[in-house]
């Protein structure tokens, strides 16, 4: 059975989300991280996964759980171009 575009989000959260528990408090990750978390094979395939992970951790801000940084300051989608970090939430 082949995956929804919606199974894959949700599985690029939850990556996203346990990547960041096994890291320090104020650590990042990568988008790249949780899609090779994700991906499945042994090659680069894991690349096609990297807007769908952004998409992810995009949704992840909507709800509070996590910012994306560039520089190490909380950007916002529409204004953001070129590489990102993940954190967690400050609160």
């Amino acid at each position: 059975m082949e995956e929804t575009d919606r199974q894959l989000g949700q599985r690029l959260e939850k990556a996203i989300m346990s990547l960041l528990e096994r890291r320090a408090d104020t650590a990042s990750i990568c988008p790249s991280d949780a899609a090779r978390a994700v991906y499945e094979g042994d090659d680069d395939g894991w690349r096609a996964l990297m807007k769908p992970a952004r998409r992810a951790a995009w949704r992840l801000v909507d709800d509070g759980e996590v910012e994306v940084t560039q520089g190490g300051r909380p950007v916002v989608e529409t204004k953001t171009r070129g590489p990102v970090r993940i954190r967690r939430a400050r609160r």
